[in-house]
């Protein structure tokens, strides 16, 4: 269960506006504001998932300068505040701008509903993430260093990777990072991002593990308009926007073996054609991939090139699941109960020993994202002050599973898979081979499951 996220939308339109109303009412709480003033006030009053914004007002409609301060002042402010800009006038040119000051994401006027809805949906999630670590202030030497201040890293098996990022991050050198769903690979690659010479510039994510064969390149390398049916505008594809940062590729195991060689030739040479052009462009970004697979074994079963893997792992960092960082499991759950506590406005004050025992023995086969479910869970069943082990409803080998007759059928989905990933230790491929589907099925599942 997760409270309905609350957009900001900055607009001078009022039918923009109620448009962008209907469309969200049913999965986000709206704010409408119409001006860059008024959405400043609104973001000291209130903390938001989303902002989305023109960039053009009434002062001056055409240049984008208002919209494009806005977004500064607001990036500044609170960098981890996903934006999106819209606008009517905009070009190519203006959209990559946006994305160089902090926008995640950018949209044309008039919008397509099913687009903006998962955009929306996208930066919520991503951004929350974001925040996560954010809230909380880790009472340890070496997370003060604020090049990377999300990273949890009290465990000695974390070390080592503390070590890497201090001597990796500031190269260019492509890195691989590995290990089970859940396991906080994401985190990483932002603090490779944060230490890197590339840090001033955009650190563009996208989750490979997500795209259908058919969208893949138009999402990495962009699209003309009139390219294909639904390409009604020019898109801007994730390589164009990373240009001079970072480009995080994630679930990079289930990339559609038929895109793979594209993916390998920008990597080698720069250079990629958007879908519908035959304008070669060049993009300069530093690649960070992440994936749950072993990749030496999806080479020899065919399903991953070499030389593609080559490519990726100049570096490897394989982050340990969170059974084998256990120091790691009470700052954690302290920073999830913060975030938790205040999105339910809920005054708990921690764990009772029980609780945090409950914590320190469970097995925890979803890792760091199991734990944050669970706490999330507490929070809204706790009837104290202190988060008690039955508010957790963590199960323990002893306990009975529920009755399959009893659950609905996304239930019995969700229970099968849960038991596929613990039984696989998180190995994607291998979960999906024993589901009988494909990795970009199951990875769709997991995500809506929260797995």
């Amino acid at each position: 269960m997760n409270e309905r996220p609350h957009v900001l939308v900055a607009d001078d339109q009022q039918d923009v506006l109620h448009a962008i109303r209907l469309l969200l009412k049913e999965s986000c709480e709206i704010v409408t504001v119409n001006s860059p003033g008024a959405a400043l006030r609104a973001l000291e009053r209130t903390l938001f998932d989303l902002l989305i914004i023109d960039l053009n007002y009434t002062r001056d409609t055409t240049s984008a300068a208002e919209g494009l301060e806005l977004l500064s002042q607001v990036h500044a402010w609170d960098s981890t505040l996903p934006i999106v800009v819209m606008t009517a006038w905009g070009s190519i040119d203006v959209a990559v701008e946006a994305m160089k000051r902090g926008a995640r994401d950018f949209v044309q006027k008039p919008w397509e509903n099913e687009r903006l809805q998962a955009i929306v949906s996208t930066q919520v999630e991503l951004g929350r993430a974001l925040r996560h670590g954010q809230r909380l202030e880790i009472e340890n030497r070496i997370l003060r260093d604020e090049r990377y201040p999300n990273l949890i890293a009290q465990s000695p098996v974390m070390r080592p990777i503390l070590e890497m990022i201090e001597r990796v991050g500031p190269s260019e050198a492509n890195v691989l990072i590995t290990g089970e769903n859940g396991s906080g690979k994401g985190v990483i690659a932002r603090a490779l991002h944060a230490t890197s010479r590339r840090a001033s510039r955009p650190l563009v994510s996208v989750n490979v593990g997500g795209l259908s064969e058919g969208v893949f390149e138009s999402e990495l390398f962009g699209h003309m308009r009139g390219a294909f049916t639904d390409a009604k505008s020019d898109r801007v594809g994730r390589f164009e926007l990373a240009d001079g940062g970072t480009l995080f590729l994630d679930e990079i195991a289930n990339i559609p073996p038929s895109q793979q060689a594209k993916l390998l030739r920008v990597i080698e040479t720069g250079e990629f054609e958007r879908v519908g052009s035959s304008q070669t462009r060049h993009a300069d970004v530093r690649l960070i991939s992440a994936t749950n697979a072993v990749l030496e074994e999806e080479v020899n079963a065919a399903r991953f090139r070499q030389d593609l893997l080559f490519r990726l792992k100049t570096v490897e960092i394989h982050v340990p699941p969170l059974r084998e960082r256990r120091q790691d499991i009470p700052v954690f759950a302290g920073q999830f109960l913060d975030q938790q506590a205040r999105r339910y406005r809920k005054e708990i004050g921690g764990f009772d020993d029980a609780a945090m025992k409950a914590l320190l023995d469970h097995g925890w086969p979803g890792n760091v994202r199991e734990l944050e479910h669970a706490v999330e869970r507490a929070v809204l069943m706790a009837s104290g002050r202190a988060i008690r082990k039955s508010d957790l409803g963590l199960q323990t080998p002893v306990e009975s599973e529920p009755r399959i007759e009893d659950l609905s059928l996304e239930d019995v989905e969700a229970l099968l898979i849960r038991k596929a990933l613990a039984r696989f230790g998180g190995n994607v491929s291998k979960v999906a081979e024993s589901l009988g589907l494909s990795r970009s099925a199951l990875y769709r599942r997991i995500q809506r499951y929260g797995l």
